[in-house]
């Protein structure tokens, strides 16, 4: 606990703070606590202890505890103890001896890069690799550190058997020396117990690398699905999961699969599997419109129930097609058996063959409404039709339309809250995101204590969690209210989980100082701000001012936990104090170590700023653009990455991502080659220019040309069918591909323009009717009127504004039509000399 915060504290609470030294000095010292009390130690109650005393409570540590960054507390959680304890009893410490460190257990998890190659000798961090090796959650940078000094000592990595022996410490691996491991020594260790698990805490680039690796080892699907471990599955690329020849279903099934991944193998699965049921989830999400065209309506039905079953979590696009295949012959009576989500898809009226409206919108209410856009015609239709089924027609909703509407309560106006919030409290802990009207209305109600939870002044611990949905909302009223014995323990996690912007939490902290607290403009005796601290997710808030943070923090300790420091939730005023720092200490640009640990600093850089970097590592490109910058900052990373010789391999591409692929030059784009595409993760290029989608789509044609079979080779080129000319769309309409409408809507012009209405319809084949609802849009609008009305009355889906038959079609120029809205006239003026001869030819023969 900061020494700020303590003072935040009511009377009571600051008792409650110190129970626990008040036990330890009646029995003597902390080390007398009973185990159940030790996981439960601040920092604060080690710093008088000896060194013996600190390796017998890091002893008990090990034995109780898990060590955490992340103290996020909930009812039967395994025991966690703050981070901040281990680096307080591993400073009781000035050299480490393989005794030491065998001692320290868990507990050596608090040493620092500095200590670790300052502070240990390489015999003897040798000497210790064996306890090292099992110490849970090393960073990245603790683990390198320990690897350089062990590869120094002379370690050798000879066979998996060694490899596996580095266990946790693998997270440190660096990139050349991972690269450089010969495949069969990867699926060696692998094979080793234990080692597997240690996987999961590597970087995604490291990951892909162990995937790469693998691959070469095992040679070909049925042995990449038997070996890979489960840690690293989701990062094996589509390409390769095309099932060749006979699999083994209980090898997939044990996998975390994506559900881009499924998609793949989907259809062979359901082909081969006659009890649906004995899929995994991972496997039942991988779900495919192409797949549930091959099964009769019984199956399908078997299907439905079998992912209900599995609580398969369906996208938009799936959910859709599977509520059109299902009610082709009307609504099923078995509907409640498939999965909840399914509800969206299907109209009141079409559910009331099997039940009433109650039933409909409670179903609703239950089901993921947020895969609806929140604002979008249809949610605002769902409530309208809710509120009339329950007869609401104030604001007022008692607690049993309440549980009805459930999560459509989100989309409520801010009278019903202000009238009903009572009543509603528990569905608006599950909305996803609120209007500044909403927001300020549960906050008026929070704060008055008029809620079934009573006034923040009396909340505890059970009541935060039960409320955790609406923390993004808490003001100042509220934060101030809450006793800081329960706020500061959840406040943490919810700082360390929340997906909020920086900015929106930066304002939840200022929430919580008092606007009475004096700038300070010089660092206090006691002020000044350690590496414990600087590991405190809380330290916007013990430091506020950013005068006093420019005096109390010194550029070691920035330096040192730049990558805690680069997470937490300061304000633009505290923020700049950093960027200040940094530039002081580095003029001429900023080195890979701190570029990789800028994190939300990256938002105070500019293009200028970029210009300075030297680096050419993906692993830096990756770290850089997963913070989310702006598309101008990113589109100047990715070119100074270039500029530097960096390659557009597959790792940077999956650094790139589809989030910025649309900011690449022309010149960029040529440079990536077709293994870079087979090899990355899924790209979409659908919303980039069209210049973009023409260069990619031949290279991706390239890419999955081995895997030329529908639906694998469908499944792989679909996000670049954009830049697809139209004879491969017209390739492709013979290979029962079932195209959906937004696919469809995204092609070429030109190419759509070529196709003819029976290449359209095998083209969609079950997704065909959906055409009629996008007849006004680009491409369709313009396809429509060059074809004749009789071929397009044969598609049967009531679409109008063809050629009337007798009339001359001109075919489309091979130069793309110009965006014009007078393209519809222009074809009427080539289409007049045709309609005189039709009209003249008509009079003569009569």
């Amino acid at each position: 606990m900061g020494r700020g915060l303590f003072g935040m504290m009511s009377p009571s609470s600051r008792i409650l703070h110190c129970l626990l030294l008040l036990v330890a000095a009646v029995c003597g010292t902390v080390i007398s606590l009973p185990d159940h009390l030790v996981c439960n130690l601040e920092s604060e109650a080690v710093s008088s202890l000896s060194q013996n005393d600190a390796l017998t409570l890091a002893k008990r540590i090990s034995e109780n505890c898990v060590i955490t960054h992340r103290k996020c507390p909930k009812t039967g959680e395994e025991r966690m103890l703050p981070f901040q304890v281990a680096v307080a009893l591993i400073s009781k410490f000035h050299e480490f001896s393989p005794e030491t460190l065998t001692s320290l257990g868990q507990v050596a998890v608090g040493l620092s890069v500095t200590q670790i190659e300052s502070r240990i000798r390489n015999e003897d961090l040798l000497a210790s690799l064996p306890p090292l090796s099992k110490v849970r959650g090393w960073n990245a940078q603790q683990a390198g550190a320990v690897l350089r000094k062990l590869f120094r000592s002379g370690y050798q990595m000879e066979d998996g058997r060694s490899l596996a022996a580095l266990g946790s410490l693998v997270a440190g691996l660096e990139e050349d020396r991972l690269q450089g491991l010969p495949p069969s020594m990867v699926l060696e260790a692998l094979k080793v117990p234990g080692f597997a698990t240690q996987l999961e805490n590597l970087s995604p680039s490291q990951k892909r690398v162990f995937v790469d690796k693998l691959i070469t080892a095992t040679g070909g699907f049925e042995g990449l699905v038997k070996h890979i471990p489960e840690e690293l599955a989701p990062y094996v690329p589509k390409s390769l999961l095309v099932p060749v020849g006979e699999f083994n279903i209980q090898d997939l099934s044990r996998q975390p699969w994506t559900q881009e991944q499924a998609a793949v193998f989907f259809d062979d699965v359901i082909r081969t599997v006659h009890n649906f049921s004995s899929l995994s989830a991972s496997i039942l999400h991988g779900f495919t419109c192409a797949a549930a065209s091959n099964l009769n309506t019984e199956r399908l039905q078997e299907l439905a129930k079998a992912m209900k079953e599995k609580k398969v979590q369906l996208g938009k696009d799936q959910l859709l097609c599977l509520a059109d295949r299902l009610m082709l012959r009307g609504m099923p009576q078995e509907f409640n058996d498939y999965p909840e989500d399914l509800v969206l898809f299907v109209s009141p009226s079409d559910y009331g063959a099997i039940g009433s409206c109650k039933e409909y919108f409670a179903r609703v209410g239950r089901a993921n409404v947020d895969l609806l856009e929140k604002g979008s015609s249809q949610r605002k239709q769902l409530l309208a039709e809710a509120l009339d089924c329950l007869k609401i027609s104030g604001p007022h909703v008692n607690r049993e339309n309440a549980e009805i509407l459930g999560r459509l309560a989100c989309d409520l106006s801010a009278e019903y809250f202000k009238t009903s919030g009572r009543n509603l409290l528990k569905q608006l802990t599950e909305c996803r995101s609120f209007s500044p009207d909403q927001a300020k209305a549960i906050q008026v109600l929070l704060c008055s204590g008029n809620t079934p939870v009573g006034p923040p002044s009396e909340w505890t611990s059970s009541t935060l969690e039960e409320l955790s949905g609406l923390f993004p909302v808490f003001d100042h009223c509220i934060l101030q209210k809450i006793p800081a014995s329960v706020l500061m323990p959840r406040l943490k996690c919810f700082l360390h989980k929340s997906h909020l912007p920086r900015k929106d939490l930066a304002a939840l902290g200022k929430n919580l100082r008092s606007p009475r607290h004096k700038r300070a403009t010089a660092c206090a005796p006691d002020r000044n701000i350690t590496d414990q601290e600087a590991q405190d997710v809380l330290l916007p808030i013990e430091y506020p001012d950013p005068e006093e943070l420019q005096a109390c923090l010194g550029d070691e300790v920035l330096l040192r936990n730049l990558g805690f420091l680069s997470e937490y939730a300061f304000s633009d005023e505290q923020m700049a104090v950093f960027k200040e720092k940094l530039d002081k200490i580095y003029p001429d640009g900023y080195p890979d170590s701190v570029l990789r640990n800028l994190g939300g600093f990256l938002t105070l850089m500019g293009p200028e700023d970029v210009k300075k970097w030297k680096f050419n590592s993906n692993e830096t490109l990756a770290a850089l653009l997963a913070n989310e910058p702006p598309s101008d900052l990113a589109a100047a990373i990715i070119s100074q990455y270039i500029d530097n010789g960096g390659p557009l391999d597959a790792e940077a591409l999956n650094a790139i991502g589809t989030d910025y692929i649309c900011l690449l030059e022309p010149a960029q784009l040529k440079k990536i080659s077709e293994e870079a595409i087979k090899a990355a993760e899924p790209l979409d290029p659908s919303s980039c220019n069209q210049t973009t989608k023409d260069i990619l789509y031949p290279k991706a044609k390239r890419a999955f040309s081995d895997r030329h079979n529908p639906p694998y080779y469908y499944d792989l080129i679909k996000p670049y069918l954009g830049g697809a000319p139209g004879e491969d769309l017209r390739a492709l309409s013979k290979d029962n591909v079932n195209m959906n409408i937004s696919t469809f809507m995204g092609l070429r012009k030109d190419a759509v323009l070529k196709l003819t209405p029976s290449e359209v319809k095998a083209l969609l084949g079950t997704n065909l009717p959906d055409l009629k609802n996008q007849k006004d849009n680009s491409p369709l609008k313009e396809w429509i009127p060059r074809q004749k009305q009789s071929e397009l009355d044969r598609l049967g889906f009531g679409v109008s504004g063809g050629t009337p038959d007798g009339y001359i079609i001109l075919p489309p120029s091979n130069k793309r039509p110009a965006q014009t809205s007078g393209a519809t006239g222009g074809l009427a003026l080539h289409l007049f000399p045709s309609l005189l001869l039709t009209v003249s030819l008509t009079a003569f023969l009569s």
